[in-house]
């Protein structure tokens, strides 16, 4: 009798995993309308968990979240390392027949060639968010945070190790894939010294780093260009700009868990968001760049003419996406760590 028991608990825990998916992504990073309109469509329950840097949803992983979550949201440099610790699994392109509505020149990303494990999902920048009242015209250098003299009250680095150093090296006139030993370590110096200001107010996530904002408890702030727009929703007591030394582009993009338990269900999703309208409505939700050219074609004439989600040309050439280095990561990883502790 106990085996039966154990047998029908076992059997209704798997059914009810079969209507359910677990998806872990960015705080705030989805409307929940589109979310309500999946479980419609498809009968699935989604369960959302979120986290804050990508550091944070690989430790998760390798904890055990491999074969806990359905669906994650990583950006562009950690996904190699995810690949290589085994915690993806390849996508099956023929239950994503909505696969054809990419760009081209995101159907073949130098992180993941051919789409084999991610797909996708939005692009955009890191720059400075700021208050308009102390800030009269956007700051043009990344000296308001760097050199004390130019700093005009209390700030916040973004707590994401391969962005914000990034920031240190392009302030420098490097680039954010550099592993050379000098150059990474004048990088960090520079940053140090900002740590010391009285001003610094420490590491924030982007959304946690738009709320202080919001609150008047910092001046500027190191975000993504999504954060910050959605968040202020067009307030004209704050702003963003990507300073002339530039900054780093990034594309987060989906991907299944090398374990997911309804990796169905993590298929269906991924075709739903990439639907031309669905995928329209979730670039104007996050306030992002989509890499979905349906999608893009449906958006509005004023968004597509922001600079702040669609950067000019001349912002472009500043601007880099984070590319793995391997086992030169070490020389970024030493620098994060001097970085935080001291």
């Amino acid at each position: 009798m106990k085996h039966i028991l154990a047998l029908m608990v076992f059997l209704a825990l798997a059914f009810a995993q079969n209507k359910t998916l677990q998806l872990y992504t960015w705080t705030d990073y989805i409307d929940p309308a589109i979310v309500a309109d999946f479980e419609k469509q498809t009968g699935l329950k989604v369960r959302i968990a979120y986290y804050e840097s990508n550091e944070e949803m690989q430790a998760k992983l390798q904890a055990g979240g491999v074969s806990q979550f359905d669906l994650v949201v990583p950006s562009d440099f950690i996904v190699p390392v995810l690949i290589n610790l085994k915690l993806l699994q390849p996508l099956d392109k023929s239950k994503i027949p909505n696969l054809k509505n990419l760009e081209p020149k995101f159907t073949n990303p130098p992180f993941d060639p051919g789409n084999r494990y991610t797909v996708g999902y939005l692009w955009g920048t890191v720059g400075l968010m700021y208050r308009t009242d102390i800030f009269k015209t956007p700051p043009a250098s990344w000296s308001v945070l760097f050199d004390p003299r130019q700093q005009k009250g209390p700030f916040t680095f973004m707590d994401s190790s391969r962005e914000m150093l990034g920031i240190g090296l392009r302030y420098l006139g490097r680039s954010v894939n550099t592993t050379d030993p000098a150059q990474v370590k004048q990088a960090l110096e520079a940053m140090l010294a900002a740590k010391q200001s009285r001003n610094f107010k420490g590491f924030q996530g982007g959304v946690s780093a738009t709320k202080l904002l919001l609150a008047n408890q910092i001046v500027a702030a190191v975000v993504y260009n999504q954060d910050a727009l959605r968040v202020a929703e067009g307030n004209p007591r704050y702003g963003f700009t990507i300073p002339k030394e530039g900054s780093t582009l990034f594309i987060d993009s989906m991907a299944i868990p090398a374990k997911a338990p309804n990796p169905e269900a993590a298929h269906r999703f991924i075709n739903f968001i990439l639907d031309a309208k669905i995928g329209a409505r979730l670039a104007e939700y996050q306030q992002s760049a989509t890499p979905n050219a349906a999608a893009k074609k449906l958006l509005k004439p004023q968004m597509l003419q922001n600079p702040a989600i669609w950067p000019s040309e001349a912002q472009m050439k500043v601007l880099e996406f984070i590319l793995d280095q391997g086992n030169k990561n070490r020389v970024l990883d030493e620098a994060w760590t001097q970085l935080k502790s001291r």
